[in-house]
């Protein structure tokens, strides 16, 4: 992985000094953060370009930096007792990674992290984030997304525990609808199948094998990327 420069030119400099500062406005613990520290943030921040499959960082490594995706897109991985990796979830532009890193005791990763492809990450020191989170409104947006974060992956675990591989193929269709979201409905996919078919514990010929009957059923349409949900009721009915 590389860095490179923040600016070219003077005019190049603003734009894309004022483009970083709004991506970490939308970062929703360091959206409230006062002026002067943001400028604080930024002074040691840099931009590092990962080509794809190349690792970010490792899991227990020690943890300097705080990430932001600039472009591209970024895989999570969680080291198992037995050396195999499990996917926990994909990250796209304006997601973060490494952050968990603030509340472990020994301020390491505590996953790895992958690029998919050529990814563009805006890197912030992690001591100065950790500053950040001496703000209340930091600190409870913070929390927030940790409550978040925990949901989710009890999410994953529940519907890991479905012994048959449709139901967890169903399951998790179902959760990437947005509430009350009307169909048809565009699931798109930032990871390979093959990477699909590992998060939900399957082989890719299973996954492949499940979708067009799904596809055949009327309940999906399949694309090259991304999966169109046409009817709830029919993607339920797979379960029955």
């Amino acid at each position: 992985m590389r860095s490179c420069p923040l600016h070219n030119s003077p005019s190049d400099a603003v734009a894309k000094r004022r483009y970083l500062r709004d991506l970490v406005r939308n970062v929703p613990w360091l959206a409230q953060l006062p002026e002067d520290e943001l400028e604080y943030l930024l002074q040691g921040a840099r931009v590092h370009v990962a080509e794809g499959r190349e690792w970010l960082f490792r899991q227990q490594t020690p943890a300097h930096w705080i990430y932001i995706v600039v472009s591209g897109a970024v895989r999570l991985l969680r080291a198992t007792d037995d050396g195999r990796l499990a996917t926990i979830r994909c990250v796209e532009r304006g997601g973060t990674l490494g952050e968990l890193s603030l509340i472990s005791q020994q301020s390491t990763y505590l996953y790895s992290a992958e690029a998919l492809r050529r990814t563009h990450v805006l890197a912030i020191s992690a001591s100065r984030c950790q500053d950040s989170l001496a703000h209340e409104h930091c600190r409870s947006a913070f929390l927030s997304r940790l409550t978040q974060e925990l949901t989710e992956r009890l999410e994953d675990m529940a519907l890991l525990t479905q012994a048959d591989a449709r139901a967890r193929l169903v399951s998790f269709l179902l959760r990437q609808l947005p509430l009350g979201a009307t169909l048809p409905h565009a699931i798109r996919l930032s990871v390979p199948k093959c990477w699909l078919a590992a998060q939900l514990a399957m082989t890719p010929e299973t996954l492949s094998r499940l979708l067009s009957r799904m596809s055949r059923a009327g309940a999906i349409l399949v694309e090259r990327h991304q999966l169109v949900v046409l009817d709830r009721s029919k993607l339920r009915a797979l379960n029955d």
